[in-house]
């Protein structure tokens, strides 16, 4: 029987504190009354000596630890591999600022850290000895439009068996178990003029596996009326894609949840029942009860469509707690 425990990513709050209206203390305090156990801190936008972590900082983030009862319990990693002009960032360039980042997630006291795929199979293993070292326990993250059993995220997991590291594995990102059109992305186009009738032929499509470029064709002629059609129907086919159902990535995920050290509860829209419309918790979080896991589910909102962030938030909190 898995051991969860519900998180936040600051990431979820980031509008208000990129508005200027609420700072980094605020949007710890309002994690812990939402009733987050934990946070991840997205780190280059939120610690100011990014890459590095200063004395400084530690010190305010225990402070808060002691007024509000949480503290860090992930670091949000970002590998920026197109940081420079002229070229990407050599395999080398990216295993070194990820043993960079590796080292800040230890001084704040992060067990886990959140890895984007941009490193490669073999940057990951090259980083796993460091990760012990450092006793972090570094996670890939499988994000939309890959999932569990994607052959990109099959290469990760052929490498984490050959290394039997235990402190390599993933974060998977609910996003990919979506099974409905994303609510915010829906809305956005039926405001710029788009009709109901061709936003579902635009869902149908996706649902019925029609390649994406004919797709584009089949709506071609409505959307030169309605540009916002090609809008959705893009965002259907990339991050925010959807199937019919979930059960073969589902499987894969029971496959996969040895090497799992966090999960990203991704959410988009929550409703007044605290019922996520695109994505089917009451599906995963059965999945993931049945295991072992003893770790997070750090609640990830994307706020795209206008709505209060804070209140989104709970709703998806009190979602999660309900079902584990």
């Amino acid at each position: 029987m898995a051991k969860i425990k519900t998180g936040i990513t600051l990431f979820s709050l980031g509008t208000p504190y990129l508005k200027g209206e609420m700072d980094l203390e605020e949007l710890i305090k309002a994690a812990a009354d939402m009733g987050a156990e934990g946070y991840e801190i997205v780190a280059s936008q939120m610690i100011p000596s990014y890459p590095h972590v200063s004395d400084a900082f530690i010190e305010f983030v225990n402070r808060c630890k002691e007024k509000y009862g949480i503290g860090p319990i992930c670091y949000g990693a970002n590998m920026d591999r197109g940081m420079l002009k002229d070229r990407d960032l050599t395999e080398d360039e990216m295993v070194a600022r990820a043993i960079t980042d590796i080292i800040s997630a230890n001084r704040l006291g992060c067990k886990v850290m959140r890895e984007q795929f941009l490193l490669s199979p073999s940057g990951l293993a090259r980083i796993a000895p460091y990760a012990k070292a450092y006793d972090v326990k570094v996670g890939i993250e499988i994000h939309n439009p890959e999932s569990p059993i994607t052959p990109a995220i099959m290469e990760y997991r052929k490498v984490i068996e050959e290394t039997k590291s235990n402190y390599i594995g993933f974060i998977p990102d609910f996003g990919c178990f979506a099974t409905k059109p994303n609510k915010p992305y829906w809305d956005r186009a039926l405001a710029a003029g788009a009709t109901v009738e061709q936003l579902e032929r635009c869902a149908q499509l996706r649902y019925d596996e029609v390649p994406m470029e004919e797709a584009m064709r089949i709506m071609e002629p409505e959307a030169q009326k309605c540009p916002a059609l090609n809008e959705a129907l893009n965002s259907m086919y990339g991050f925010v894609q959807f199937k019919k159902d979930c059960k073969a990535e589902l499987e894969g995920l029971k496959e996969i949840m040895p090497y799992c050290f966090e999960m990203h509860g991704k959410f988009h829209y929550c409703d007044e029942n605290n019922h996520e419309v695109s994505i089917p918790y009451e599906e995963i979080i059965p999945v993931i009860n049945e295991t072992d896991f003893e770790g997070y589910i750090v609640t990830e909102y994307e706020d795209e469509g206008g709505y209060d962030c804070i209140e989104q938030c709970s709703r998806q909190i009190k979602l999660v707690k309900s079902l584990i």
